[in-house]
């Protein structure tokens, strides 16, 4: 079986990045499934997100039964994606003879060996059983009958496997990148190694020759198509589709592929179109992670983002779910939890992105709030944590949006080099308390595409 393909958001996700991830692998396994009842074969597709949940997605995903995605720290080769998984095993104790036996009839060159509990303690090869036979020739160098060999090799045949075997074999993780790992490899006088579990059990044995062709990971990203903001090693990846509502930017493929990019509010409206032309009506717990993503990145359809086609894909989702969708979007938003007790590092930075503007790098973030008093009231913690992050990480400003959905605009706070940000909205964002922006609801539309054009 291929590889499973990756279906995965951008760095620092918020909800629209994990869900559509999620809904969108939904889709794509539901079409694998029924292909196969007309037997054809299609990859498994896994979704994965590239940081913590954010406490909305967390609430939908509890409420509706969804399992929580793997984190992909990055999409460098693994070794689990050449290593022959399930080695033949056999125990110490077990004859020579009968590792013999299994290395012929299954036509391989290593058998692991393992303890009575299973887990590893060596490996025997074909080549330290000839070595073994090979010493017989001394025998025969001391003058001794060519019986007295074939006497020696025979009693040789029952001797334990674990009289022969090679302790120190180079061990792995199925997770290791695989570049690290063959490095290893190729550095040590065997040709293979073991991977191992975290209960120290073999599943799987790597050799030189598996490394010869290096793989690369296959991916689908969602809700970005940026190489700043992708997973690490995304040059390392296959790229096989793209599903976005943002600028066209900088992530290249080598062949052609699916590429949906549309100016809609939210990339969980996309997969849901996807759901409709393929006439796969979503579950009840996909149609709510996709619903909830619709309405936090459209803020209620408020957001100057939000299409009719955004509208449209509410009340299909909405429909399926028997909900209605105002009152929905509202609990997702009640999931977020109070804003005077929210870690500083999640309020700030939960939802963030990191823009290239001219040689320096920006970021922007946003927090959505129905008690924009309670966020101001811890404006020095706020701005001291902003101030930190520009220092870090040498951004040229940090800008937080502290957007309220109810009065339906945003607090600008800002800090670093100011005159970007006050020469884009000809504001002072230097004065205490911040800026307020009425009408201002989208980073994407309303404030990072003013800030680069500024």
């Amino acid at each position: 079986m291929a590889a499973p393909i990756i279906v995965v958001g951008h760095k620092n996700p918020d909800n629209d990045a994990i869900c559509a991830a999620v809904g969108y692998a939904w889709l794509k396994n539901e079409i694998t499934r029924l292909a196969a009842e007309k037997g054809i074969e299609y990859p498994v597709y896994v979704p994965a997100r590239l940081g913590p949940m954010p406490p909305e997605t967390v609430g939908v995903f509890e409420k509706w039964g969804i399992e929580t995605p793997q984190v992909v720290n990055n999409l460098h080769a693994r070794v689990s994606d050449v290593m022959t998984p399930d080695p033949l095993c056999i125990a110490g104790d077990g004859r020579i003879l009968d590792a013999g036996r299994i290395l012929r009839k299954h036509n391989i060159q290593a058998l692991v060996v393992t303890n009575e509990d299973g887990t590893y303690r060596g490996l025997i090869s074909t080549r330290m059983i000839a070595e073994r036979y090979i010493a017989a020739t001394d025998v025969l160098e001391e003058g001794a009958s060519q019986m007295a060999v074939a006497s020696d090799l025979i009693a040789s045949l029952d001797q334990t496997v674990d009289s022969i075997m090679e302790e120190n074999i180079l061990t792995l993780d199925a997770e290791d990148r695989l570049d690290e790992a063959a490095a290893d490899l190729m550095n040590q006088p065997l040709r293979e190694a073991v991977v191992l579990d975290e209960d120290n059990r073999p599943i799987g044995i790597v050799t030189r020759s598996d490394i010869a062709v290096h793989p690369h990971r296959q991916v689908i990203l969602v809700d970005h198509n940026e190489i700043r903001q992708a997973a690490n090693g995304i040059e390392d990846a296959e790229v096989v589709e793209i599903i976005d509502h943002h600028r066209i930017a900088d992530v290249s493929t080598v062949n052609p592929i699916k590429f949906v990019n549309m100016p809609v509010g939210s990339s969980a409206t996309i997969v849901a179109l996807e759901c409709e032309r393929h006439k796969i009506p979503p579950t009840k717990p996909i149609a709510a992670v996709l619903l909830s993503a619709i309405m936090t990145d459209t803020v209620l359809l408020k957001s100057p983002t939000a299409t009719y086609t955004d509208e449209h894909m509410v009340k299909y989702l909405a429909d399926i779910l028997e909900v209605d969708p105002m009152e929905f979007g509202m609990e997702v938003f009640s999931f977020r939890g109070g804003d005077d007790d929210m870690p500083i590092e999640d309020l700030v930075g939960a939802d963030s992105k990191e823009f290239a503007l001219g040689d320096g790098t920006v970021l922007i973030a946003q927090h959505e709030t129905t008690n924009l008093k309670a966020v101001l009231e811890r404006e020095d913690e706020i701005r001291a944590y902003m101030r930190e992050l520009v220092e870090g990480h040498g951004y040229e400003f940090v800008l937080l949006m502290v957007t309220d959905i109810i009065a339906e605009g945003s607090q600008f706070l800002v800090e670093g080099h100011r005159r970007t940000v006050d020469r884009a909205f000809d504001i002072d964002s230097s004065v205490p308390g911040g800026n307020w922006m009425p009408g201002i609801l989208s980073r994407k539309k309303q404030v990072a595409a003013r800030i680069l054009g500024a």
